[in-house]
């Protein structure tokens, strides 16, 4: 079985799209339920009265809450590239204003017998790559100008391998999913958790109202809405958590793939090289996560990381793609400290073939 269409790969994102998809409706419900909790909390109930009104008003919401879902869904479905080069700055390239990048990505789809996916460009010196789309046709590869400048033709290639790869490995349909899932989430969720403050004032004018007016007091409206924060920084720390289903593996075996449709993983191991310590692009977190490459997070940001190093990348190409790192390489037994040529065939080890236990992606 061939690195590039990785069948147990495709078949596991496909599996974590179904299981997002099915623990959406959840989620939407924690919502709504502590919505109803701070509309109750304005009648400055007791808790129990609290949260069986909560409960009553549930019927109104869901209803409400799923219709705004859908509409989510289907602008994120029908406009998510729109979004995204929106908020990158991408714009569309043809053979006549890119006949370089073109070439290369066009060659590389007729020896797969796949559909080229459009060709986007950021006017920027920042040097990264992404791939998005949800259905087939409407697929894009995105490239920056300063890794289209920087990279030569050999290393061009891989990157664009390594995007094409996330495309058929169906990385791509993941990742915009888990987006429009985790940017719904957080959409509703900053309305209470930026906020408490303000709740909270606004629940004891309506105890002391409601106290002066009837001599009613329950005092239960500071613990609803306490209950409702708690239950919106809950479905923030699940949707964050959405980052572990999309696996740092993924970025392995696009480099896998890469190394096998261009078979020259010194061109891989020379545009990591090249992008290293220059990927940093001002985009929001759910679009960073498709980026060939994230600047190293350092601390508890680093257990979120979507990407693995790019040290630990390179060792995976030199050990299991037979690549030859320029930067280790006079360290090898029997290596002579000049660079590889690029292109050579017979500057590197021949590919292995994938089988069992062949690395991260085998």
């Amino acid at each position: 079985m061939g690195t590039y269409g990785l069948k147990t790969h495709i078949w596991n994102n496909r599996l974590k799209t179904v299981i997002l998809l099915a623990g959406f409706p959840f989620l939407m419900l924690m919502i709504c339920f502590a919505f109803a909790l701070v509309i109750s909390a304005f009648d400055n109930p007791d808790i129990g009265e609290g949260f069986e009104n909560a409960f009553e008003l549930m019927p109104v919401l869901v209803p409400i809450a799923l219709a705004v879902s859908l509409l989510w869904w289907v602008i994120a479905f029908f406009a998510h590239q729109g979004i995204i080069d929106a908020t990158t700055g991408a714009h569309v390239l043809d053979r006549r204003t890119s006949p370089r990048v073109w070439n290369l990505l066009e060659n590389l789809c007729i020896s797969r017998g796949i559909t080229m996916p459009t060709l986007r460009m950021i006017d920027t010196d920042v040097r990264n790559a992404f791939a998005s789309g949800i259905r087939e046709k409407h697929y894009s590869i995105t490239v920056t100008r300063g890794l289209v400048e920087s990279l030569d033709d050999a290393e061009l290639e891989a990157v664009l391998a390594h995007e094409l790869t996330h495309i058929r490995n169906r990385d791509v349909q993941l990742l915009v999913i888990a987006a429009v899932f985790v940017g719904v989430i957080s959409l509703v969720g900053d309305l209470l958790v930026r906020s408490p403050r303000a709740l909270l004032y606004t629940s004891g004018r309506s105890r002391r109202s409601s106290s002066s007016s009837s001599g009613k007091g329950g005092g239960g409206a500071i613990i609803l809405i306490l209950v409702a924060v708690a239950i919106f920084i809950l479905a923030r720390f699940l949707a964050i958590a959405l980052r572990f289903a999309v696996s740092r593996r993924r970025e392995y075996l696009a480099d896998a793939g890469a190394a096998e449709l261009t078979r020259n993983p010194d061109a891989m191991i020379g545009a990591l090289r090249k992008i290293s310590g220059h990927s940093e692009l001002k985009a929001p977190s759910q679009v960073q996560q498709m980026f060939i490459d994230l600047p190293k997070a350092s601390g508890l940001a680093g257990l979120f990381a979507s990407h693995p190093p790019i040290e630990d990348r390179i060792a995976a190409l030199v050990e299991y793609a037979g690549g030859m790192d320029i930067a280790i390489s006079p360290r090898i037994e029997g290596a002579t400290g000049e660079p590889p040529e690029i292109g050579r065939d017979d500057a590197r080890p021949p590919l292995p073939g994938p089988g069992p236990g062949a690395g991260p992606w085998g």
